[in-house]
């Protein structure tokens, strides 16, 4: 069953939607909104289980974000929309154009990865060390439960071939910060895979757009208007 996903809208124009990162909600793009908005109609989603959208019921997986991605522009009567993923959100974005290449019109992918390995080691171990102990402690609160599912999905998710990304065919901007905790030869490894795919590396961590938000917006404006 469909759930129904919180939102902000701002701007008007060609739809722009921004998919937040593990954990977090559309409030992560508030150095972006006002910029874009400007020439965008922007739209942050909350993902399921995140920020004020609900949980539902059935599978938490990336996969099935992609599909609540699918309802909700249908829900909208978008048709076609340029996509900003952060992390999580930008595996989400890839898996949503292998699967509705159609409705997809640009393609903006802040600090992917295609399977949990292209994290690099320290951080891959603390996060399983997290997901390890979690599963260890007893109890069914719902605060618990949550923080389950969100490290299950960066133990477990996501598992793209680099070959499937041969079919995407939107122009695609692939971005991570310089001290990414994405191993940078991962990040080089999708943007050779996305044929005709720009990279940028940007001065900062996993958290450039809201580090070095000036330049990660012109970088990304730029590429939204066909510039980059």
């Amino acid at each position: 069953m469909d759930i129904k996903l919180h939102y902000t809208e701002h701007g008007s124009g060609e739809p722009l939607i921004l998919l937040h990162g593990n954990g977090e909600d559309g409030s992560y793009f508030e150095n972006q909104i006002p910029c874009f908005s400007e020439r965008f109609r922007v739209i942050a989603l909350d993902t399921r289980g995140h920020g004020k959208s609900p949980r539902g019921e059935g599978p938490f997986t990336l996969d099935r974000f992609s599909d609540d991605l699918k309802s909700f522009m249908d829900g909208m009567a978008i048709g076609k929309a340029s996509i900003l993923g952060f992390s999580d959100g930008a595996n989400i974005a890839i898996l949503f154009a292998l699967k509705y290449p159609e409705h997809v019109d640009r393609l903006v992918l802040d600090g992917a990865n295609l399977f949990p390995l292209g994290l690099k080691l320290p951080v891959w171990l603390g996060i399983n060390a997290a997901g390890a102990l979690a599963s260890l402690t007893p109890g069914r609160s719902p605060e618990l439960v949550k923080k389950k599912e969100l490290l299950r999905l960066m133990t477990r998710e996501p598992h793209i071939s680099p070959k499937e990304l041969s079919a995407i065919s939107a122009p695609t901007l692939v971005i991570a910060g310089t001290r990414d905790m994405i191993r940078a030869r991962h990040t080089r490894l999708i943007g050779r895979s996305i044929p005709g795919s720009r990279v940028r590396m940007i001065k900062g961590t996993h958290f450039i757009a809201k580090e070095n938000s000036e330049e990660f917006n012109d970088c990304v404006y730029r590429f939204l208007n066909g510039e980059l």
